[in-house]
């Protein structure tokens, strides 16, 4: 069973990398959509967020243990980022694995754009119902 969490969608806008590096462009897209902060000093969020791109792109799910040992990190850490990414929509679990949502980026921003839409889809109802209510 495959289950997306609650999920908070966090956007921010910064300038995009003046140069054409890998890294540097990872780390803006990861950046923009609120997955790293300045607390991870070793950057093991965006090192999990990268593993699990790379195991989408093998189309091979990864357990926290397996992160652990292929990132060197202890598997708390691991469980740690993997939550944070599951609760930006990002990452889902199999009931045994972690995967990416979807296997590629482009595909990626196209969800966490329907799911904006569908969140502010849901504010508009509400706010017209309450509206309706308080006679506005």
């Amino acid at each position: 069973m495959i289950r997306i969490y609650h999920q908070r969608i966090t956007l921010v806008r910064t300038r995009k990398p003046a140069e054409k590096n890998i890294n540097q462009e990872l780390q803006w897209f990861g950046n923009s959509l609120g997955l790293f902060n300045l607390r991870d000093k070793d950057k093991s969020c965006f090192r999990v967020f990268i593993e699990l791109l790379k195991a989408a792109k093998a189309n091979m799910p990864l357990t926290s243990d397996e992160l652990a040992y292929r990132l060197n990190l202890s598997r708390g850490t691991v469980i740690h980022h993997i939550n944070k990414l599951m609760d930006a929509g990002i990452v889902i679990y199999d009931g045994k694995r972690y995967m990416l949502r979807v296997d590629n980026l482009k595909d990626l921003v196209d969800e966490v754009e329907k799911d904006i839409e569908r969140t502010c889809l849901d504010l508009k109802e509400i706010a017209q119902e309450i509206d309706k209510r308080l006679g506005l």
